[in-house]
């Protein structure tokens, strides 16, 4: 059974993470993932995950008349990241937790770079056609061993979408995919437990809560700053997961 404090710190982080999410439109899982998974252990935080994510990409997959037109687009990288994030996850069951979370850092730390070196995809163009099943099959496997889409997965949409209100529809429509596909996975190989469940399922309401917050703030902050304060903050972050992983591993 948790304890209080350790109920009092989720709680704290579903409140922050939920937060960043509705200032810029993603942050949820790679927030949540990486201040648990060296408290409750990666396998264990990726479960409490699973009805806060599921809840607040919904809400954000929601959010705009471009479901349909997303949806039609996209619909191979969805199906890919599915099917993907199904098979990976059962090498998360039987895989070490430390090397899974220093899998989290680095991946953690590649989306770093890739926001403070401005990487981008180039033009796709006609490409789309055999990127988007690669770039989504790429993307289940990070998120059935890792539990984080950002890497290919939100580099990609970037690239693909310009207008900033599809994006983050996009990308709301593409984690409430993952989120499920990922709970049948872990429901499937018997790895969901009755109190993470439950406490997965009451994180829903600070996530909520403070995904309003930020949605209120969005347009009093300069989200420019607020950005690299965020990968800023999850550099160090990234680097803290994978240097107390391989102590442990060691």
């Amino acid at each position: 059974m948790l304890s209080v404090e350790l109920i009092i710190f989720v709680v704290f982080v579903y409140i922050l993470a939920g937060f960043v999410k509705g200032v810029v439109g993603v942050g949820l899982p790679t927030i949540s993932l990486a201040m648990l998974a060296t408290v409750l252990g990666l396998k264990e935080a990726m479960l409490v995950l699973l009805a806060p994510s599921l809840i607040t990409n919904l809400a954000q997959a929601l959010a705009g008349g471009r479901l349909y037109d997303l949806t039609k687009r996209f619909w191979i990288f969805l199906l890919s990241l599915f099917l993907l994030t199904w098979f990976s996850t059962g090498i998360l069951v039987k895989a070490d937790g430390n090397l899974l979370k220093i899998g989290l850092g680095i991946i953690l730390l590649l989306y770093c770079v890739s926001y403070f070196s401005q990487l981008k995809f180039p033009k796709t163009g006609i490409n789309e056609k055999w990127l988007s099943p690669l770039m989504g099959g790429l993307t289940g496997v990070s998120i059935g061993l890792t539990g984080t889409f950002v890497v290919p997965g939100t580099l990609y949409l970037q690239r693909m979408l310009s207008n900033r209100h599809a994006l983050v529809q996009a990308m709301g429509l593409s984690g409430g995919v993952a989120t499920i596909s990922l709970g049948v996975s872990l429901g499937g190989r018997g790895m969901l437990s009755n109190e993470l469940l439950f406490t997965s399922c009451a994180m829903v309401i600070p996530a909520l809560m403070g995904m309003a917050f930020g949605n209120m703030v969005r347009s009093k902050i300069n989200e420019v700053l607020f950005r690299k304060l965020f990968f800023l903050s999850l550099s160090f972050v990234g680097i803290w997961i994978v240097v107390s992983a391989v102590i442990n591993l060691n």
